[in-house]
C-alpha cells in the first residue's frame, strides 16, 4: 500500500500479509483488493447491525480473475461463514418480530416453491437455451436437483455448502445458467432458514 504523504517506496516489510493464501505461476485467483475491500464493508455493516447489507449480497458477490489472487477455495470458504452470519441475524431479528411459526411458516413456503419447481420431470425442470448456445449440463443439474427433492421432501441430509460448491459442465442445449442459479440461491435461503 502506498503512502500518499511520501515518495519512498514500500517496503514489503510494511505490507499486512495477505489475508488469503495467493495463487502462484500461472493461477488465476481472486482480486485482493476487491476480496479485501467486499469483507471490510461486510464486516462494517455486520457489526454496525445495518439491516441493508445481508446474506443475499455475500452470496451475488463476485470478483475478477487475476495471477496472484486470493485461492477461490478460502475466499468462498470464509464467504459461506459470513453468509451463515447474516442469515443467522435475520433469522433471528424476524423470529423476534413475526414470531417462530409464522417463521416456520414462510420457510415451508419457500421450500414448497422450490420442491414444486423441481418436481417437473427430469430433463425439463428449466428452460433450455438454443442447440446453438450454451447452458448447464443437464444430468448433472438433474443430479443436484434430485438431491434437493430428497432433501426437501424426504428430510435427506443437504448442507449449504453442498448446493453453494454445485458446479456444471456446459453442453449445447443445456440449462439456462441464471435460472438454475436462482433456484440454487433460493435453496439455500431455505437450508440456512432453517438451520
Amino acid at each position: 500500500m502506498a503512502h500518499a504523504d511520501s515518495d519512498a517506496p514500500v517496503s514489503a516489510a510494511d505490507e499486512a500479509p495477505p489475508a488469503f493464501a495467493v495463487t502462484t505461476g500461472r493461477q488465476r485467483g481472486y482480486h485482493r483488493a476487491a476480496v479485501d475491500s467486499f469483507l471490510d464493508s461486510a464486516r462494517a455493516a455486520f457489526e454496525a447491525e445495518r439491516t441493508d447489507f445481508g446474506a443475499d449480497d455475500v452470496r451475488a458477490a463476485s470478483f475478477p480473475l487475476v495471477r496472484e489472487g486470493y485461492v477461490i477455495a478460502d475466499v468462498d470458504a470464509a464467504l459461506a461463514r459470513v453468509e451463515d452470519a447474516f442469515a443467522r441475524r435475520t433469522r433471528e431479528r424476524e423470529i423476534q418480530k413475526v414470531g417462530v411459526d409464522v417463521w416456520v411458516a414462510r420457510a415451508r413456503e419457500d421450500a414448497q416453491q422450490v420442491l414444486d419447481h423441481l418436481s417437473r420431470p427430469a430433463r425439463e425442470r428449466f428452460t433450455r437455451t438454443s442447440i446453438l448456445n450454451f447452458g448447464y449440463r443437464i444430468e448433472e443439474v438433474d443430479h443436484v436437483a434430485d438431491r434437493i427433492v430428497a432433501f426437501l421432501r424426504d428430510g435427506e441430509p443437504l448442507a449449504a455448502e453442498q448446493v453453494r460448491d454445485a458446479a456444471f459442465r456446459m453442453q449445447r442445449g443445456g440449462y439456462r445458467e441464471e435460472q438454475v442459479d436462482a433456484l440454487l440461491d433460493a435453496t439455500v435461503e431455505v437450508i440456512l432458514a432453517v438451520r
